[in-house]
C-alpha cells in the first residue's frame, strides 16, 4: 500500500486536492460576481431607457405644442413595450419594441393608420429634433431636409419657431450649425428672421445649367 501511495499520481494527492478545489471555488465565485454585475448592469441600463425616454417624450410634448397648430391631437408621445426576456441568460436579451401614439384628452391611439400625411411629417420631424437634443447635446451639426414637406402654412412657422427656440438654446455652443435644405422660400425666409440670421443662401441654375450660390439678404 505504501509502494503504491507513493506512486506519482497518489505521491501529492493531498496538494493536487487543494489546488483543484481551490481553483473551483474561485470560478465558482467568479461566476456568481459576474452574475451580480450583469444583474446590475441590467437593472442600470433598464432606468437608463426609462429615463431617456421620459426626457424624449417631454420635448416631443413641448415641441408638438408649440409647432401643431390642429385641434384634433393635443400631444403625441413614444410608448415602448418590453420584448425580450428578462431571464439573464448567454442567449437571451433585453429588446424593446416602440410606437407612436397620439392623445386627444384621456383617449390614447397609434398613429400609424390614423394620421394625415403632415400630420406623419411633422412627427417625423419633432421625433427627430427630440432624438437629437437628448442624446446629441454636443453634436455641432443640425440637418433637415424638405422638413416642410405635407405641412400647412401655419405649421411651416410655427416649425421655424421652434427651430428658432433650438437655435438660441444653443447659441452658447460655438461648434453648433443648424442646415435646412428645402424649396419653401417662405419657410427659409420666416426662419432666417426668427432666429436672427438675417441671410440664407439660394441655389440655383443659370442659363448654362451650372449651379450659383448667392446669399440673400432678408
Amino acid at each position: 500500500m505504501e509502494r503504491e501511495l507513493n506512486k506519482k499520481e497518489y505521491k501529492n494527492a493531498d496538494t493536487i486536492y487543494r489546488d483543484k478545489y481551490l481553483e473551483l471555488y474561485v470560478q465558482t465565485r467568479a461566476c456568481e460576481d459576474l452574475l451580480k454585475f450583469a444583474a446590475a448592469l441590467d437593472h442600470s441600463l433598464k432606468y437608463f431607457h426609462r429615463e431617456r425616454m421620459e426626457s424624449i417624450n417631454a420635448i416631443i410634448r413641448e415641441l408638438w405644442n408649440i409647432v401643431y397648430k390642429g385641434n384634433d391631437v393635443d400631444t403625441i408621445e413614444i410608448r415602448t413595450d418590453e420584448t425580450g426576456d428578462a431571464l439573464l441568460a448567454s442567449d437571451k436579451k433585453r429588446s424593446y419594441s416602440y410606437r407612436v401614439v397620439m392623445r386627444k384628452k384621456d383617449v390614447e391611439m397609434d398613429m400609424r393608420g390614423r394620421c394625415s400625411a403632415g400630420q406623419k411629417m411633422l412627427a417625423s420631424l419633432i421625433i427627430r429634433i427630440a432624438l437629437a437634443e437628448t442624446f446629441s447635446a454636443h453634436c455641432g451639426i443640425f440637418a433637415l431636409d424638405e422638413p416642410t414637406t405635407n405641412l400647412d402654412s401655419a405649421n411651416s412657422i410655427s416649425l421655424s419657431e421652434a427651430l428658432a427656440e433650438i437655435v438660441k438654446r444653443r447659441s452658447t455652443q460655438k461648434n453648433f450649425q443648424l442646415i435646412v435644405i428645402t424649396h419653401d422660400k417662405e419657410f427659409s425666409e420666416y426662419l432666417a428672421k426668427e432666429d436672427g440670421i438675417g441671410s440664407y443662401y439660394l441655389v440655383s441654375r443659370d442659363s448654362e445649367g451650372k449651379s450659383r450660390i448667392s446669399r440673400q439678404e432678408i
